[in-house]
């Protein structure tokens, strides 16, 4: 009579599944060893730090820049701020930090700024809190929907409220900023459309060749005419309509449920959209060109995906990372296409500000395409 349970059978399937696993590296540092490296790079981007930094805009016409020995913001920065000078900003910012052992230290770079620019600052997401003062009086401009911004406004209050009061019970100087463009929805959407691009090229692409590798299915297509480049265009083809329909159903919900609106050339806004599929299209077609195995493919698409959608600016400004990584995170094909698509959303950018990055991304995506033919196998 059979046993239900066969011991020595599973330690024997046990024992040759684990020595296949060790005939390949591969599938043993993309399951084991990559995601212990996310982790560790995750932990040092995300992990509670020390001291954080909070960037502040004031305005330029306000009575800082005036000879009025009585300004409060001026008297502040002279006493009690340091200047620094940033180099990847081409800014000078007046610093002060707010010391606490138990909660961690804060500080404030203050740059004196023009409205037009920190109008421009506020949507990108490198203020959060613009200020202004009039006839002694301090104003704060923010998004109220902007928990970051509200606590920088708490913070700030308590430097420049002499009567230190609750700010909850003395609004009269906070200006919510109701200009198009400057709330946090306004920043998002565009983010989400460049990542959909990015998410759906990559996984309907690389995905949808090597899983037809591993199948045997593109074996099939190796004694018929069909030529690679047309079999691969076709995909592409495919995908970026898909990826049209996906931007333009995101763009209508948010038209009807946030009122956002396109205040840039849409000319501009469909070059930027064809070139970042491009892009990213050709760089699905080198990642699949030659892995026949899923579980690698499913590894190089997320090593591809995953630090652009933390890094790149997708969800929150990629401002808040450190100073000297931003111009490398300013490099990256995410990057440079959800910077253009949100200067053309909320900034009114048109082609002057976005042929550069669009040129870019095209001669990317088309080295790309070239390169994952050359080395492509059906088998």
């Amino acid at each position: 009579m059979n046993r239900l349970f066969k011991g020595r059978q599973l330690l024997q399937l046990t024992a040759s599944n684990f020595r296949e696993l060790l005939r390949e590296p591969g599938v043993l540092f993309w399951g084991i060893i990559f995601p212990i490296l996310m982790s560790l790079g995750l932990g040092a981007a995300f992990s509670t730090k020390q001291d954080v930094t909070r960037k502040v805009g004031i305005i330029e016409n306000s009575d800082i820049i005036t000879s009025d020995t009585t300004s409060v913001i001026k008297n502040f920065l002279q006493n009690h701020a340091s200047n620094e000078y940033h180099k990847n900003e081409d800014a000078t910012y007046y610093s002060y930090k707010i010391k606490n052992e138990k909660l961690g230290n804060t500080t404030f770079l203050f740059q004196v700024i023009n409205w037009k620019d920190a109008i421009i600052a506020l949507k990108r997401g490198k203020f959060s809190v613009v200020m202004e003062e009039k006839n002694h009086l301090v104003s704060y401009f923010f998004d109220p929907g902007n928990p970051d911004a509200h606590l920088t406004y708490i913070k700030l209050s308590k430097i420049f409220n002499s009567s230190n009061l609750i700010p909850d019970e003395n609004t009269d100087n906070i200006r919510p900023m109701t200009l198009e463009g400057t709330r946090y929805i306004d920043f998002l959407i565009p983010g989400l459309i460049s990542m959909g691009i990015m998410m759906s090229s990559m996984w309907g692409i690389s995905y949808t060749i090597i899983e037809r590798r591993s199948k045997k299915l593109l074996r099939r297509m190796v004694s018929t005419p069909m030529k690679k480049s047309h079999f691969l265009i076709s995909i592409m083809a495919v995908r970026v309509a898909m990826n049209f329909i996906e931007g333009c159903l995101l763009f209508l919900f948010a038209y009807f449920a946030f009122g956002i609106h396109i205040q840039g050339s849409l000319l501009a806004l469909l070059v930027t959209f064809i070139t970042g599929n491009i892009a990213f299209s050709g760089i699905a077609i080198l990642i699949s060109s030659h892995t026949h195995k899923t579980e690698i493919g499913n590894a190089l698409i997320n090593v591809v995906v995953m630090p652009m959608m933390i890094l790149s600016g997708v969800f929150f400004s990629y401002h808040n990372f450190p100073d000297w990584c931003i111009p490398y995170i300013q490099k990256l094909p995410l990057t440079m296409m959800a910077d253009d698509i949100r200067s053309i959303f909320i900034e009114g950018a048109g082609f002057a500000e976005t042929t550069f990055h669009s040129l870019i991304l095209a001669t990317m995506g088309i080295i790309f395409f070239i390169a994952g033919i050359k080395i492509f196998k059906w088998y």
